[in-house]
């Protein structure tokens, strides 16, 4: 089954053509380029013409636990999610409706980064709010990234030859966005994003978590609206509002390394949080396998995964000396190391693409 799988992100959307389980091919476009009159969606349905699906990642899919075929009320459906994850749900959705027009005659599936964390426990899951608020269960802990961690996980069993089902780690997604999920027997049991993707660890231009009360105090005191609020904590905030760059961690480093105390002070409170979020997230594992990282900075910048990495003695963390190639996965720690450290460059496409298949193969909803 030959599948188009489109994936935006916080930064920006990218294609692959998947067949049967492999990929054929891929193309990247700027987050700028691709909600430039919807282009990006048709080069990239231009390039790959004959196909049986197209894919798209959502990041919030609400309680759905499974790969969904879009019509006009299940686009209307995820639409309501637009405020629980402002900076990817309207990309995705535009993403979509470009596809549907461009090509009415595919079905398009949507792949929820929320679905991997439906397994949270009770106690992970809900947030200490009034029962009033949260009787509906809709007031709760979603989690995402989902689907990078999903894939990470089975191909962190590959390399260090085991099974996915008695592997117990922690998995870090540190990209533009930044998640810590502790998976136990291929499932999600705690995250450190929430309600939103702005709950957890300090992101490129996302404030990760805040105290409450301080968010209340400035509201008050400059009398902001929600509205400037939320623009705040998802645009302004993180290493960009901290170090006065773009928040892309490349130029933070080259700050730092230019002598601006901005910029090495973003960098610090970066990995302190990190860090943080990983030792809770070991706390709802039984014990520590593994510690892998995916995403942009795992792929690209082994040192600041060993910077992570290297504050953690306390988890039995040690990374080794060894370096993937640039674009390979790795283990980075030496051999029988209590805690083994890998590298899983991001295939989301990957994933993406086995559960539209699944879906579209068990439902009979190929045209």
């Amino acid at each position: 089954m030959r599948i188009l799988t489109l994936n935006p992100g916080s930064s920006s959307l990218k294609a692959s053509l998947v067949d049967d389980g492999v990929a054929h091919g891929w193309a990247t476009w700027e987050l700028a380029e691709a909600r430039d009159d919807a282009r990006a969606v048709r080069d990239a349905l231009g390039r790959w013409a004959d196909l049986d699906a197209v894919a798209v990642r959502f990041v919030h899919g609400g309680a759905r636990k499974e790969p969904t075929l879009l019509d006009d009320s299940r686009l209307a459906a995820l639409d309501r999610l637009v405020p629980l994850a402002p900076v990817h749900q309207p990309l995705s959705l535009a993403v979509a409706r470009t596809v549907r027009q461009t090509r009415p005659e595919l079905p398009v599936v949507a792949c929820f980064d929320t679905a991997f964390h439906a397994t949270l426990p009770e106690a992970a899951a809900h947030y200490p709010l009034p029962r009033a608020w949260t009787r509906q269960n809709r007031l709760r802990r979603y989690g995402f990234h989902g689907l990078s961690c999903q894939y990470a996980v089975r191909r962190a069993a590959e390399l260090l030859g085991r099974s996915v089902t008695g592997l117990q780690l922690v998995c870090c997604h540190v990209g533009a966005g930044v998640s810590v999920t502790a998976v136990k027997n291929g499932h999600s049991v705690d995250t450190s994003m929430g309600f939103t993707p702005l709950e957890g660890a300090m992101m490129a231009t996302r404030s990760g978590s805040v105290d409450p009360g301080l968010l209340l105090h400035v509201m008050s005191t400059a009398q902001m609206t929600p509205g400037e609020m939320a623009d705040a904590l998802n645009h302004r905030s993180g290493l960009a509002g901290m170090s006065g760059t773009n928040g892309d961690l490349r130029a933070v480093l080259a700050a730092k390394a230019a002598g601006e105390e901005d910029a090495d002070l973003a960098y610090a409170v970066y990995l302190h949080r990190l860090r943080r979020e990983i030792g809770a997230a070991a706390m709802s594992l039984d014990r520590l396998d593994a510690l892998v990282f995916t995403g942009g900075v795992a792929e690209f910048q082994p040192d600041v995964i060993r910077a992570v990495a290297g504050g953690l003695p306390v988890l039995g963390v040690h990374a080794g000396d060894v370096t993937p190639p640039a674009g390979e996965d790795g283990v980075l720690s030496e051999p029988g190391a209590p805690v083994a450290v890998l590298t899983v460059v991001p295939r989301e496409d990957l994933e993406i693409a086995q559960g539209a298949q699944d879906m579209l193969s068990t439902q009979g909803a190929l045209r």
